[in-house]
């Protein structure tokens, strides 16, 4: 095991414990349904969309169309154009293959990693594989999650009720570490005020899109200060 593996394992630890349970959630939930755990698994592997998966659950149960469902995984992660935007500048030098498979890896998590962790000094000269490496693990996290709670629910008969909030609870871990990590917190006010203005103005089902938009516009439009406050703090 080389170096630069072993400090993107080290770096993904949070995320392992946290798509442990959650995956295992997901997969009680897809038992639950009826659906094995070679669903489970598949679903991870391919799609890896963790709070769409979850939605997909209630998509299969409902039925519902395939327009709805386009449209449902849209709004869902529309947050991830802004991500990928925010990482053209650090995903420039990266080979074709590793990029492609990078974008696809792109979870909330993954990106919180990516932007916040400061790359050791000993994979410096290894920068590449380093990113590469936090987003496969980070992967592969939530398919043996995945696959272990599809299993579990074939044995053992569990009350799925309430098990989806653990991917808000992974959320909130990993705010509280961006808030400790990051030196600027400018980022972090204007994404809560948009999204309570948002929640207040638009209702929790239809607050997303405006509360990304605006959070989008505000970080551009100050994105020259934040650039230089980076620079400094580094």
């Amino acid at each position: 095991m080389n170096k630069t593996f072993k400090e993107a394992f080290k770096v993904t630890m949070p995320v392992l414990l946290g798509y442990l349970s959650i995956g295992l959630a997901f997969g009680l939930m897809m038992q639950s349904i009826g659906l094995n755990f070679i669903w489970a698994g598949g679903m991870s592997l391919v799609i890896y969309a963790g709070t769409l998966q979850y939605l997909a659950v209630m998509m299969f149960q409902t039925g519902m169309s395939m327009i709805s469902v386009a449209l449902m995984t849209l709004f869902v992660h529309f947050r991830h154009m802004v991500y990928g935007l925010s990482l053209i500048e650090k995903f420039k030098d990266i080979s074709f293959f590793k990029k492609v498979y990078m974008i696809f890896g792109l979870t909330d998590e993954t990106y919180a990693l990516l932007t916040s962790s400061t790359v050791p000094e000993s994979v410096k000269d290894d920068v590449e594989n380093y990113y590469f490496y936090i987003s496969i693990l980070d992967h592969s996290y939530w398919i043996i999650g995945s696959i272990l709670g599809a299993t579990i629910g074939s044995l053992i008969n569990i009350n799925t009720e309430g098990v989806s909030f653990a991917m808000i609870a992974l959320f909130c871990v990993l705010c509280t570490e961006q808030w400790f990590n990051l030196k600027s917190k400018v980022p972090i006010f204007i994404g809560g005020i948009c999204a309570l203005v948002a929640l207040f103005i638009f209702g929790p089902d239809n607050m997303m899109i405006p509360a990304i938009i605006a959070i989008m516009v505000l970080l551009m439009g100050d994105r020259k200060k934040l650039e230089k406050e980076r620079i400094v703090n580094e």
